[in-house]
Order: structure tokens, then C-alpha cells, then sequence
């Protein structure tokens, strides 16, 4: 009996999908806390539907974004100051909850991702 039981949780827990509210935050302003070298560094950024503008140590970027689906978006530099500024990035919303979402980032075309969480601060 305790086989079973066990076998029951296992299956309920295997489909077990966490719900992402993606929709919820294709506007809003946001602030995202990332370490660099070390050193925690913070960006505040609003996005409104097709635009994003972001403000990292006191200077402002002005992005497109362009959504897959709910849940993934591409944002790109509207005016990139060198070659890697124009490297579009792909953006993928894991998990969300009410004032917040993990989301999984990097370069177009590469592996090498990164994880990051974005709380909704208006």
C-alpha cells in the first residue's frame, strides 16, 4: 500500500507546472539586481509593449522589444554605441508571481544563458 502511495505522489508531482502569469508583465517599471565582478548592480527599466527604457548607472538605453509568445521576448538597442550593443537578447519568463518574475537570458543564437528576477517596483 505504501508503494502505492509513493507511486501516486510521484505522479502528481511530476505534472506538477508552476503558473506563469507572463501577460502580467509586458508593462510595467521594473528594477533588476545583478552582480558584476562582485558587486551587486541595479538597473531600473520600463517597458511599454514594443519599447523598454532602461537606467544603469545613470545612463539611459533605449530598447525595442519584440514578444514571441506571453512568456519570451527579444529586446534589442534601438541606438548601440559598438558591436555588442547590437547583439539582440533573448528573454524567457520561467516563473512569476505577484510582483515579480525569474527569467532565463542571453545573447541570440548562443547557449550561454543566465538567470536573473525582475520585481515589479510601480
Amino acid at each position: 500500500m505504501k508503494k502505492i502511495i509513493l507511486l501516486f505522489c510521484l505522479i502528481l508531482a511530476s505534472c506538477y507546472q508552476q503558473e506563469r502569469n507572463c501577460a502580467d508583465f509586458k508593462n510595467g517599471k521594473y528594477e533588476f539586481v545583478q552582480e558584476i565582478n562582485g558587486v551587486k548592480k541595479s538597473a531600473i527599466f520600463e517597458r511599454k509593449d514594443s519599447i523598454q527604457i532602461e537606467i544603469f548607472e545613470g545612463k539611459t538605453d533605449t530598447a525595442t522589444v519584440r514578444w514571441v509568445n506571453d512568456c519570451e521576448y527579444i529586446i534589442q538597442k534601438k541606438h548601440p554605441k559598438n558591436i555588442a550593443d547590437k547583439q539582440a537578447i533573448d528573454i524567457k519568463i520561467l516563473t512569476t508571481s505577484e510582483k515579480s518574475y525569474t527569467f532565463e537570458y542571453g545573447f541570440v543564437g548562443s547557449d550561454k544563458k543566465q538567470r536573473g528576477m525582475a520585481k515589479k517596483i510601480n
